[in-house]
């Protein structure tokens, strides 16, 4: 009998810097999904990958000081091997870089623009770089950009656009009969009311201001804007082809069975996606699932924050496992999660250590000590063993049922609720009362076997959310993992199996105190790391610059030490020039009335032959407010403005880089 297969996406990971937990958290959630349906029996095919194009590379090329080919490539390794070091099982990773998916973008674009549904015209509007996307006045929240709260622009070019609203009361028509088709339904109202019910704007496609694309074939200037270029990757990596010579691959597969994405990218996957689709003949995918947030504390990480967790970070502290089981379980269906460094050390130390962990050690530990390993079932059964002998039965088709729904957090519950059980089964046979009494040896025997067998069934069902523990586990009790069909089958542990003599601790308590100091302690490595690493960067880039001729300095004679009290008698600050006139008689000197706070002071300045008066009104400067007060050509001067000058004796006054009240200190 032919397998049924079961197409997944994750959203390609957008390649501007290493992703943190938070991005992680989808490539793991996705691989748990890939495994459950591989145990399922379904012949899998999991695709994730990276986004390359864009003018935000573009600009963090530029500033890494590359191309940004050479800028991607260095990202998606980096993404690459995060995603392996999750112990992640995806088929292919695609990058928009590779030439089959560029090849197809322009085809793809070429044949859109043929049969009408792309048009050349011109683009106004704001738009927000790091979101690469264009919004109305109207669309913008408190003059932001309504998906990512920063800064927009104004931007005005030339662009193709595509036909949104020729195909919108088809997309509206499909998502009303497939109610399945978005998930979690707030999302799917989310998209109705928000977008498509209040009718669709023509979508821009292609960008003039910016090279780092793919070329529009038959006008060059242009490139493939993000979207059209980034979504066509879930069926260009299984071999679609435009001409119609697509892979067989590509046939048996499509349309997905799922994608899965963050919820900040959901209209992007529901809306312009399924049009681009239709546009091109080709059936929607079954389902968008859009999955909340992992949240650092209270707040959305950002690296302006100083709130990021990476991946290799907690792997190294906790193991992988750990992590895996964390970002799966803590997460919930519809709302977003919390990650915290003792949130996961509480986790560590109450699930995995003491249910978990501790569990199967002590199982093998009783077993090798009253059996020398070997378990048998004598077949002695008490009443009191058969809640634990359904539940185990059972717990497949309830862990089943909840990731038919996508619930994995729940999926999980539903296995440590049969480890748990387990435990209070121990408590209730009370196996070391039993080990006292010969007569009881065979239902002692029997308790054992429950114990064995109940955990191989909880083991098995644990490896598409924990692969690692689920393997070790199972070869401590010399077990097979097992196949959906005969999980509610008990009594399938081979009876005289002798399991390992020597148990492994699965997962070992923290202290957390000493957690949050080595936290603190490797944070602060990173910081003297990157600092370090920031002054090397900046003194070679000063270097080059100079021996380029590209840079302008001035070495000047160094004065005499002075130690920090010496300093600190001066008294610097901001005051605004109220007014000001040359001296006359004077050739050099300029008498201003500087207001710093609530006074106003007299200061004369040889700046005549840079600023006129009229320029210096109105001027935020740095002035040196304590000085001793001295005549200069007769007039009395109440303090010191300060100024830069080069070798040619060129003066600038030193102003401060933001707006600052007059009196502001500098210090």
């Amino acid at each position: 009998m032919e397998k049924k297969k079961f197409y997944m996406t994750t959203a390609i990971a957008y390649t501007s810097g290493k992703p943190h937990i938070g991005n992680t958290y989808e490539i793991v959630l996705a691989d748990a999904i890939a495994r459950f349906k591989r145990l399922q029996g379904y012949e899998v095919f999991f695709q994730t990958g990276t986004d390359e194009h864009g003018q935000k590379i573009e600009l963090k090329a530029q500033e890494a000081g590359t191309t940004p080919k050479e800028f991607v490539d260095g990202v998606a390794g980096q993404i690459r091997e995060i995603w392996d070091l999750m112990n992640t099982s995806y088929d292919k990773f695609i990058r928009t870089t590779d030439d089959y998916h560029e090849k197809q973008v322009q085809k793809i674009f070429k044949k859109l623009y043929d049969q009408g549904d792309i048009y050349k015209g011109h683009y106004e509007g704001m738009y927000c770089t790091p979101c690469e996307s264009f919004f109305t006045e109207s669309q913008l929240v408190d003059g932001k950009c309504p998906d990512c709260g920063r800064e927009v622009q104004p931007a005005k070019e030339e662009a193709y656009f595509f036909k949104m609203s020729k195909y919108a009361d088809r997309l509206i028509e499909h998502i009303n009969t497939h109610p399945e088709f978005i998930q979690p339904v707030s999302r799917k109202n989310e998209m109705m009311n928000n977008f498509l019910l209040p009718g669709l704007q023509d979508l821009c496609v292609s960008r003039t201001s910016f090279t780092w694309g793919i070329p529009v074939s038959f006008d060059e200037k242009h490139v493939v804007y993000v979207w059209l270029d980034a979504l066509t990757n879930y069926i260009t990596g299984i071999g679609y082809d435009c001409d119609g010579e697509s892979t067989e691959q590509f046939k048996k597969n499509w349309p997905a069975d799922l994608h899965l994405i963050g919820k900040d990218i959901i209209r992007f996957h529901t809306i312009y996606w399924p049009i681009f689709l239709m546009a091109l003949g080709l059936p929607l995918p079954e389902q968008v699932f859009g999955h909340p947030w992992l949240l650092q504390g209270d707040g959305k990480m950002s690296k302006s924050k100083g709130n990021v967790l990476y991946a290799d970070d907690l792997v190294d502290m906790f193991g992988v496992d750990a992590v895996r089981y964390f970002v799966l379980h803590e997460m919930p269906f519809d709302n977003d999660g919390v990650i915290t460094w003792e949130l996961l050390v509480e986790r560590m130390n109450s699930e995995l250590a003491n249910t978990l962990g501790n569990l199967v050690y002590r199982t093998i530990s009783m077993s090798n000590k009253y059996f020398g390993g070997v378990v048998n079932n004598a077949g002695v059964l008490d009443p009191i063993d058969r809640e634990l002998r359904e539940l185990a039965v059972g717990t497949a088709q309830r862990v089943a049922d909840k990731m038919e729904e996508l619930r994995v957090a729940d999926a999980m519950t539903e296995i440590f609720a049969l480890f748990k059980r387990c435990n209070k089964y121990i408590d209730e046979t009370t196996p070391w009362v039993l080990a006292k009494d010969e007569a009881k040896k065979d239902r002692l025997a029997t308790v054992m076997y429950n114990l064995v067998e109940s955990i191989s069934i909880g083991a098995s069902l644990l490896e598409p959310f924990m692969p690692e523990t689920s393997k070790k586990i199972l070869e401590q009790l010399q077990a097979r993992g097992r196949s959906m069909e005969v999980m509610n089958m008990f009594g399938l542990y081979q009876s005289g199996t002798k399991v390992t003599e020597k148990p492994e601790i699965l997962f070992a308590r923290l202290d957390m105190k000493e957690v949050l100091e080595k936290v603190e302690a490797k944070q602060g490595e990173k910081a003297v790391e990157e600092g370090t690493q920031a002054t090397k960067e900046a003194k070679e880039s000063a270097q080059e610059a100079q021996e380029n001729g590209a840079a302008q300095v001035v070495d000047i004679e160094p004065k005499e030490e002075i130690t920090y009290d010496d300093f600190a008698k001066l008294q610097f600050q901001v005051g605004e020039i109220i007014a000001c006139e040359a001296v006359k008689k004077s050739k050099k000197l300029l008498c201003s009335q500087v207001r710093i706070g609530s006074q106003v002071k007299q200061i004369v300045s040889g700046i005549k032959a840079h600023y006129t008066p009229e320029e210096m009104v109105g001027k935020k400067v740095m002035v040196v407010v304590n000085l001793k007060p001295a005549k200069l050509a007769g007039i009395l001067s109440e303090g010191m403005l300060l100024c830069a000058e080069d070798e040619a004796g060129n003066l600038a006054l030193m102003t401060p880089e933001r707006e600052m009240p007059a009196g502001a200190e500098i210090c």
